[in-house]
């Protein structure tokens, strides 16, 4: 087992600086032609941390975001670590309580946000004292915010130009990206400037990617995927990075002409629908363009399509991580990847699989995945402001996963399950206990599990089971209804199902896995069935 070492240190605004004095004029950052160099990125990012300055943000303080793929949000990330502040994107779909819950994490005095997205704050404003700035991009809101100020986008780019000392040691506090809440609300995990390049270099290095590469990526600047897989990592190659402002499957290979791009960044049902559409003039003359796509779930016969049609020499990614500690495992240089794993152990961490009493398991037995870094700021510095959850995860001083896995022989790493109760749908991991937790504000609704269900797409769908009280009405359609404006669009249950009882443990808990196990029963509401439509704001 490899021991502890300092090995490479580095910072995000380090990195860039790097990249803009070795490349200038060279195409850094496109989203959808509009386009900066590094140079002119450079230029305004700086000019963003002065705004940020302007409205008294300081060092080690965040400042949040609900911003589409723009350039905006990539000068946002990178204006917000010049200054030695924290960014904090939040996802744009978050509104009600999810929103509320992750502003009051990070205690943000400055929010930045599309304008359609600011009149989500007046339900919540009275539980947000810290508020002090909305930062708005595009039309100024119609919203009366008690003590608030809102403030144009473009006053933040007319501070300063003046370059800004950089202070940053790789140990501080970058960003904070948020968990899922699978288990609870979600947390923040702090996670350093060394970890955010860390992170960005282990995936070249997996994803075996090349020097002055053009990289092509639809996801949003609040998955760090987006940020470190496609953003940072041209910057450390010297290359380009070209974002979609969304995922559209007509335009998927129009984007990859344009763009001339070569390495692609896909995630859940965008890799079938992709491989599954019909043949087009761009995807026939693009046949052998992309060397990469990289993503997950990307299983075997998958990975063949991709080759075989589209003429991709490298589909998937065969690497396993979590936000806390990123890659723990993964492919090196040099190594050939073995079906159906994902990766070995990485050189940066000390990784286990063990039973419920942390007793080490052998080679093929599956058991829980804890880990160790062996090396200074690769992994999160904590839940941000929650000392006790990141004491809780540390059980006998290993971080714990909630994952399930298992090395095999080889030393490859099999992912078996996921421990943790949660829902993923759309790419996107679904808190149950914030949904639940909405849910129960109806007042007809008495008790509620909220449950996966496997779906022909390879993801899962969103179920809730219920109890109405006593003499309620409520339809499953009027239930749905009356979600869209208190949960985000990918968390918007497929389907609903009322009960006169829920599966119970002697102790009271509702058993959900009988839930899974018995998925849609022929009294199950389906939202799609029905027609019922949601748009995606």
């Amino acid at each position: 087992m490899t021991s502890w070492h300092s090995g490479r240190q580095e910072t995000v605004t380090r990195v860039i600086a790097e990249a803009v004095a070795e490349n200038p004029d060279k195409l850094f950052v496109d989203f959808e032609r509009e386009r900066r160099t590094y140079a002119e990125f450079d230029r305004d990012s700086t000019a963003f941390a002065h705004g940020l300055r302007h409205l008294g943000v300081a060092r080690a303080e965040p400042v949040a975001a609900l911003l589409d793929n723009t350039m905006d949000v990539a000068l946002y990330w990178i204006g917000t670590v010049k200054l030695g502040a924290i960014v904090a994107a939040l996802n744009n779909a978050l509104k009600g309580e999810f929103l509320r819950h992750q502003l009051d994490i990070c205690q943000a005095r400055v929010l930045i946000a599309e304008s359609d997205y600011v009149e989500r704050l007046t339900v919540i404003i009275h539980q947000l004292p810290h508020l002090r700035y909305v930062v708005y991009r595009g039309e100024k809101p119609r919203v009366d915010l008690p003590n608030v100020e809102l403030v144009p986008i473009s006053e933040l780019y007319r501070a300063s130009g003046d370059p800004v000392i950089d202070e940053n040691k790789p140990g501080d506090i970058a960003a904070l990206i948020f968990t899922s809440g699978t288990t609870g609300p979600s947390k923040g995990c702090a996670i350093s400037h060394n970890y955010v390049i860390n992170q960005a270099r282990q995936i070249i290095e997996t994803d075996d990617r090349r020097p002055g590469e053009v990289a092509w990526s639809c996801l949003p600047f609040f998955h760090f995927n987006a940020v470190g897989c496609t953003f940072l990592s041209a910057a450390i190659l010297r290359g380009s990075a070209y974002f979609a402002l969304r995922f559209s499957l007509s335009g998927f290979w129009k984007d990859i002409e344009r763009s001339g791009a070569t390495a692609a960044s896909l995630l859940g049902v965008m890799i079938p629908l992709v491989a599954q559409q019909a043949d087009t003039p761009e995807m026939l003359r693009c046949r052998g363009q992309l060397r990469l796509v990289a993503g997950a779930p990307f299983p075997a016969e998958m990975q063949a399509i991709y080759r075989e049609r589209f003429g991709v020499k490298r589909a998937g990614s065969n690497c396993y991580g979590t936000t806390e500690a990123c890659l723990l495992t993964m492919v090196p240089s040099g190594v050939e990847p073995k079906p159906g794993t994902s990766g070995v152990r990485s050189p940066d961490f000390d990784v286990r699989i063990v039973d419920e009493f942390d007793n080490e398991m052998p080679p093929g037995m599956p058991g829980e995945v804890v880990a160790r870094p062996l090396r200074p700021h690769v992994m999160f510095e904590g839940f941000y402001r929650q000392p006790e959850a990141t004491m809780k995860i540390f059980k006998n001083l290993w971080y714990h996963s909630g994952d399930i896995g298992k090395f095999d022989e080889d030393g490859f790493f099999h992912f078996v399950d996921r421990k943790k109760d949660y829902l993923r749908r759309g790419g996107e991991n679904i808190s149950m206990f914030e949904l639940e937790r909405t849910f129960m504000q109806h007042p007809d609704v008495s008790e509620i599990a909220a449950h996966a269900v496997p779906s022909k797409l390879m993801e899962d769908d969103v179920k809730i089971t219920l109890l109405l009280k006593s003499g309620s009405n409520l339809t499953e359609q009027q239930l749905c209804e009356w979600s869209l404006e208190r949960v985000p669009y990918y968390a918007v249950p497929r389907y609903i199902e009322f009960r006169a009882e829920l599966p119970k443990t002697p102790t009271g808990k509702i058993e959900k896995f009988l839930l899974r196990e018995q998925g849609c029963t022929p009294q199950t509401w389906d939202r799609e069935a029905a027609g019922f439509k949601i748009v995606k704001r």
